[in-house]
């Protein structure tokens, strides 16, 4: 009989996908001794096959439910429905850390009768209604469906009524009003009373976390990092201990290093005489985790020990949740810890050179969509010395970010949507806000601590964040909020900075941060572990620049045309096209070449010695021609012509399909003299750099969209014919000619046309959109309707599409190199900076990937990691 429930005892942290990772995580501390309050769990599969019984749980798994529940009883030595009462709560647990997108339990097993049992047990009957309060409150909302603001307008109707500041003011008296008017709303909402079986709750508790996999804040979240929907939920079935018992009772949440820099010291939060909700929810403002060694040394000590075993035991950072119930220390649970990029770096170095990890380990333990973190923007620190400080809040989550308020996550949506620069501002954020802060530039609450849902999701998005700010009055309704003497309105401006916690007033300019010493290192470490070298697309001396301040070790795609745009540059080429003979092209072109040849000094002089792979000029000519009449006529009279001749040539190079038009090696064959200026200009360029500067450049000239091996064959006499004639002696060496393979028919005489190629370059854009027949430009009308129905996995022109383009790009390498067998190969599409795209990209015989340069981070790491990865996989084949 297949195993559905496993008891704490009986599993380890390798049985992740099985257990979740909370499961995993709970069962591998019991393992190593650490005080792990009791329980089980129920596996990913029994999720599954809930959804597969259409939505119930079979007898099966049921009967082993039951079974956990009568071990856990005798192992505590307690009872489910009787004295003294086993109290449990119901916590979903995913193979992926998905923090407060599913649903929670706690205080399971309450009802009229064991709440007398518990009061009298603990000789505290306000300790066990606030308990049942709670349950209720909890069960009502996850199980019930009943809308949470019905128990919240209840507890603030009782509050003012008793003139109660907080919820821990709350009295037996208030207390008992509280839970009898709890249970009407549930008779009125439901129809039925407020269930009293502890196994029906408990039943229906699991069953309600199940459903919360399906809810819309967990699939938008899973969306946003790319968690399959298919790997379930397990439920974490774990026996309550209490950090609201009094003074010597506590909880908290506590990171084993500061999540923002990296510094090792422990980095948290704590309320005595709270719950954990308490904490993160931030409905109280918390104490730094520091403080706790006055309150309560022994705990704080065991806190300090358990930190330390567990970041050792898992190599890596970890995430804590602790309970102290009247002086008793407890692990509730503990995860890898989600870090800014920079800690993250920080922390990997650190653990290296405690010896806790190897380079390997450390390039391995990096998460990969962090990386672009390392490029958020700061303040520019002259600006911000002008800059109002309005008030200072915690810093969450670092960078800098400014926008326009708004203060629902509708709001901030639907204004991201419109082009608005948009900052969330809330009392505190909750799962339901998901949207809204993917929507933002950075999160700005008044409640909540370091470790609040707005801090922990912000960090794990890369978005600036600045919780418990409780300076600011927020008053939703009349959509303002007050800050001291100021009063700012929804769509007004202000600024935030996650690294200090300072809120200024109206829009500062930032500015990009530099990147530091241990991000110099750690890719040094990722490149050395890579089979790929990662290049990059820059059109620019500046792009060029920022290229090798990235990491870049070259250019594999120059994309010419870009230069063309520039001031009255675009002018000279409008000429050419409108010249009606061979002599007035390149009278046309002899103005555009000055403009080339310095910016391919640029980009040299910026890339030295590195390979500069520059394509020649590939879009079709109406591109370059103005689309209205008051453009057109400006055209007309710059270049002394008539409307209707700029008119008539706009449409006589109007294509029904350009993409698939006069463009590419099919430009450089209709006119050729457009390909020998731009060859002329790029060695030219090259020619005077090595003249004056000590370095020769690497120059490599691509000819387009070749799908014909004679195309090729003639654009490479063409180009060769040019380069002969301006470095007889070869001074620049052997200058690489190769092809940019991006039509399907290419793939397929990839044999023929290797013997006209130095190198092969897939540009994986146009190779996508010729081989599914895709629109980059129109897709995005039905990309996502696809992606829901599971037509597609993903977008293709974001991941690439293995088995179709895949297959191509792997076919055409092996016809090349078998003809070829030195054949360079690389890939120049933007799929070169997705990190699953070059993984699949390193099981090829290719040599490089390109992409663009705020992308070469996260291609560089991506690279080391897909290496790693397939040494291990070749190493479990031995």
């Amino acid at each position: 009989m297949k195993q559905y429930v496993y008891n704490f005892s009986e599993g380890n942290k390798q049985m992740r996908n099985l257990l979740g990772g909370k499961g995993a995580n709970l069962a591998e501390m019991t393992q190593i001794g650490l005080p792990v309050p009791p329980g089980f769990t129920i596996t990913t599969e029994a999720c599954n096959q809930y959804f597969g019984d259409n939505n119930s749980i079979n007898e099966t798994i049921r009967e082993q439910i039951d079974k956990a529940v009568v071990q856990l009883e005798s192992l505590v030595n307690k009872q489910f429905d009787g004295s003294p009462c086993l109290l449990v709560s119901v916590r979903s647990g995913a193979v992926f850390s998905m923090p407060g997108m599913m649903d929670t339990i706690l205080n399971l097993g309450l009802n009229d009768e064991s709440v007398e049992i518990m009061g009298e047990s603990t000789q505290s009957m306000c300790f066990a209604l606030d308990c049942y309060r709670r349950f209720i409150q909890m069960y009502g909302s996850v199980v019930l469906e009943i809308p949470m603001y019905h128990f919240e307008s209840l507890l603030e109707d009782c509050k003012e009524k008793y003139q109660l500041k907080s919820d821990q003011e709350l009295q037996e008296g208030h207390l008992t009003e509280l839970i009898k008017n709890y249970k009407k709303i549930v008779l009125k909402e439901t129809g039925s009373e407020f269930e009293q079986s502890p196994k029906n709750q408990l039943y229906a508790a699991i069953e309600a976390v199940f459903r919360s996999w399906n809810n819309e804040r967990a699939k938008i979240y899973r969306q946003l990092n790319n968690i399959p929907d298919e790997v379930g939920t397990a439920v974490n079935v774990q026996m309550m201990v209490f950090g609201n018992m009094g003074d010597s009772s506590g909880t908290g949440v506590v990171f084993t290093r500061n999540p923002s820099s990296g510094e090792k010291v422990l980095f948290g939060e704590f309320l005595m005489n709270a719950q954990g909700e308490d904490v993160v929810a931030g409905i109280r403002t918390p104490k730094p985790v520091g403080e706790l060694e006055q309150i309560d040394k022994a705990a704080y000590d065991q806190l300090v020990n358990s930190a330390e075993l567990l970041e050792t035991h898992y190599s890596d950072m970890q995430d804590i949740e602790f309970t102290i119930e009247t002086g008793s220390f407890y692990i509730l649970q503990t995860r890898n810890g989600k870090r800014s990029a920079a800690a993250a770096i920080k922390i990997a170095i650190d653990f290296v050179e405690a010896g806790i990890l190897d380079q390997e380990g450390a390039v391995a333990q990096l998460d990969l969509s962090q990386i672009d973190q390392l490029l958020h923007p700061v303040f520019d620190h002259d600006k911000l010395q002008a800059a109002d400080v309005l008030a200072t809040g915690l810093p969450a989550s670092p960078g800098a970010a400014t926008g326009q308020i708004f203060f629902d996550a509708r709001s901030a949506e639907k204004a991201n949507s419109e082009g608005l620069e948009v900052l969330l501002v809330r009392m505190e954020t909750s799962p339901e806000d998901i949207q809204g802060m993917i929507s933002s530039r950075g999160i700005l609450t008044a409640r909540g601590g370091m470790t609040s849902h707005a801090a922990v999701v912000a960090r794990g998005m890369g978005k600036c964040c600045v919780s418990g700010c409780s300076a600011l009055e927020i008053n939703e309704s009349a959509r303002t909020v007050r800050i001291g003497d100021q009063v700012l309105k929804e769509g007004d401006y202000l600024s935030i900075d996650g690294s200090t916690g300072k809120v200024y007033l109206d829009k500062i300019e930032t500015i990009s941060t530099n990147l530091n010493a241990d991000f110099t290192k750690i890719m040094s470490w990722a490149d050395t572990l890579s089979r790929l070298t990662v290049l990059a697309n820059a059109d620019t001396p500046h792009d060029a620049q920022k290229s090798i301040e990235f990491g870049a070790r070259g250019i594999g795609l120059c994309r010419t045309e870009h230069m063309f745009f520039d001031g009255n540059r675009i002018m000279d080429i409008r000429e050419m096209i409108m010249a009606k003979t061979d002599t007035g092209r390149k009278a046309a072109l002899a103005k555009l070449y000055p403009y080339q040849k310095e910016d391919f000094k640029g980009i040299f002089k910026a890339m030295r010695t590195l390979p500069v792979n520059i394509r020649l000029l590939d879009p079709p000519l109406h591109e370059f021609l103005p689309k209205s009449k008051t453009e057109m006529q400006e055209m007309a009279d710059v270049l002394s012509l008539t409307y209707s001749e700029i008119e008539k040539v706009a449409e006589e190079l109007t294509e029904v399909n350009p993409m698939m038009g006069l463009r590419g090696c099919r430009l450089g064959l209709t006119y050729p003299e457009i390909y020998e200026m731009q060859s002329r200009a790029i060695i030219t360029a090259a020619l005077e750099v090595q003249a004056e500067y000590e370095f020769t450049p690497t120059p490599e000239i691509m000819i387009p969209l070749v799908g014909n091996e004679v195309e090729l064959s003639e654009l490479r006499v063409l180009v060769a014919d040019v380069i002969s004639a301006l470095d007889p002696e070869k001074k620049l060496g052997n200058v690489k000619i190769g092809t940019m393979i991006e039509v399907p028919r290419a793939c397929m005489v990839a044999e023929k046309i290797a013997h006209h190629a130095d190198y092969f370059s897939f540009g994986t854009n146009d190779l996508t959109q010729m081989a599914l027949g895709y629109s980059r430009d129109d897709a995005g009308t039905f990309i996502r309707k696809y992606k829901e129905r599971k037509v597609l996995e993903a977008d293709p022109f974001q991941k690439i599409d293995r088995e179709g383009v895949g297959e191509l790009v792997r076919m055409a390498i092996d016809k090349g190199k078998k003809q070829v067998p030195g054949l360079k190969v690389g890939v120049c599409g933007e799929h070169g900076g997705d990190a699953d795209s070059v993984a699949f990209f390193n099981t090829l015989d290719i040599d490089y990937v390109s992409c663009s340069p705020f992308r070469i981070p996260t291609a560089r790491l991506a690279a080391a990691q897909a290496a790693l990865s397939q040494k291990a996989l070749d190493s479990s084949k031995i």
